[in-house]
């Protein structure tokens, strides 16, 4: 039985310098391409740059959106609160104007959250 050195070991199998797989052997090279024709049929169409950009924008759209809904409601219901606590202090009313106004204020809210979405107005069919 005879040593082989440990580069000989390690290059016995691979093909030499400046060969690929065509090189080698005919039904590899063959066997590669319809791979890479069937890889290229599964991938997605859009994975450019613009795509993943694209991605970013609308997620932080969608955080604005979000952030603009809150404050509509929010701001809907504070103003009614106020409008209530002050029809509360000049006619004496304590608490209907406030309870009243702050359920007012609510439903203003949410208008305002339809309305900014588009879904207020929208015609259905």
């Amino acid at each position: 039985m005879t040593k082989r050195s440990d580069s000989q070991h390690r290059d016995a199998g691979a093909p030499q310098a400046g060969q690929g797989p065509e090189a080698g052997d005919p039904a590899l090279a063959d066997r590669l391409q319809r791979l890479n024709a069937a890889l290229d049929k599964a991938r997605p169409k859009d994975q450019s740059q613009a795509g993943r950009m694209q991605d970013a924008t609308s997620s932080s759209a969608g955080l604005a959106m979000a952030f603009r809904l809150g404050s509509e409601f929010v701001a809907g219901v504070l103003v009614g609160a106020a409008i209530g606590w002050g029809i509360d202090q000049m006619f004496g009313v304590a608490p209907w104007g406030i309870l009243v106004f702050t359920l007012v204020g609510f439903a203003a809210g949410i208008i305002n959250m339809m309305r900014a979405s588009g879904e207020f107005g929208r015609k259905k069919g």
